[in-house]
C-alpha cells in the first residue's frame, strides 16, 4: 500500500480475524503503531510479529472492559490517532423459520461493538485528526432473502456512521465506512465452495481503504460510505 501512517497509532477491533490481522499488518507496514483488540483470548500462532501490541479477552459489547483496554493502549503507546472498527460477524437465517435472537446477536456483533468502542476511543482519541472508520456492507443496501438480521445491523452501522461525523465535526475527529461486498476468508470460502474468489474482495484490498480513510491523505473526508465491491 501506499498510504503513509508513519507514527500514527491505530487500534483495530476483530484485530485477530482474517480482516483485522490483515490490516493490523498493512498499517504497521506503512509505519504505524498498531494495538490489535479482540474477543479471542489470543491470536493464532504466527498471525502477528512483536511490533503489534495484542490485548485478547475483550467483549466488545461491554464499555467497561473496552475502556480499560483502550487506556492501557493510550498508556502504552502515548496516543491514539485511528480506530477501525472490524469486529463483526454473520448470519444466514430467514425470519420465519429462523429465530429471533439472531437479530439480537447481529446487533451485538456488528453494531454494538462498533458502538461501544467508539464512545470509548472518545476519551482518549487524538484530536484534532483522529479517526474512526467502520466497516457496514454492501448488503445493508439491498438485504436479500436470509440477511435481514446482518443488514439491519449494518445499516445500523451505516446511521452510527452519519451521526457520529455530525457530532464531532468541529473537534477534528473524521468518521468514515466501508460498504464492502463478500470479503474472501476462509470462513466465506468454506461457505461457499462454489463461488468464484476471485471476484470478492480480497482482506488486504479492504484494509487498504480502511487505512486510507485513516490517514491523513483522506484528512478532508468525514461521513462518507465507500464502497468497496470487488467484482461483484
Amino acid at each position: 500500500m501506499s498510504t503513509k501512517l508513519d507514527n500514527k497509532v491505530i487500534i483495530i477491533t476483530g484485530g485477530f480475524g482474517a480482516l483485522g490481522s490483515a490490516a493490523a499488518r498493512q498499517a504497521a507496514k506503512a509505519g504505524a503503531k498498531v494495538a490489535a483488540v479482540d474477543i479471542a483470548p489470543s491470536p493464532r500462532e504466527g498471525t502477528f510479529g512483536p511490533e503489534i501490541l495484542a490485548i485478547g479477552g475483550c467483549d466488545l459489547t461491554n464499555f467497561e472492559n473496552v475502556s480499560a483496554a483502550f487506556t492501557k493502549i493510550a498508556d502504552k503507546l502515548g496516543r491514539i490517532d485511528a480506530l477501525l472498527n472490524i469486529a463483526g460477524g454473520f448470519r444466514w437465517e430467514k425470519l420465519g423459520d429462523g429465530s429471533l435472537e439472531a437479530w439480537d446477536k447481529m446487533y451485538a456483533m456488528n453494531l454494538r461493538s462498533a458502538a461501544t468502542a467508539s464512545k470509548a476511543v472518545l476519551a482518549v482519541m487524538t484530536t484534532p485528526g483522529g479517526s474512526i472508520v467502520n466497516v457496514s456492507a454492501g448488503a445493508a443496501l439491498k438485504a436479500g432473502t436470509g440477511m435481514g438480521a446482518y443488514a439491519a445491523s449494518k445499516l445500523g452501522v451505516i446511521a452510527l456512521t452519519e451521526s457520529l461525523a455530525e457530532e464531532l465535526k468541529d473537534t477534528g475527529i473524521r468518521v468514515n465506512a466501508v460498504l464492502p461486498s463478500t470479503v474472501d476468508t476462509p470462513v466465506n470460502r468454506k461457505d461457499m465452495p462454489n463461488a468464484d474468489f476471485s471476484r470478492w474482495v480480497a482482506p488486504d484490498a479492504l484494509a487498504d481503504a480502511m487505512l486510507f480513510l485513516a490517514s491523513d491523505a483522506a484528512r478532508a473526508v468525514t461521513g462518507a460510505k465507500l464502497a468497496v465491491s470487488g467484482r461483484v
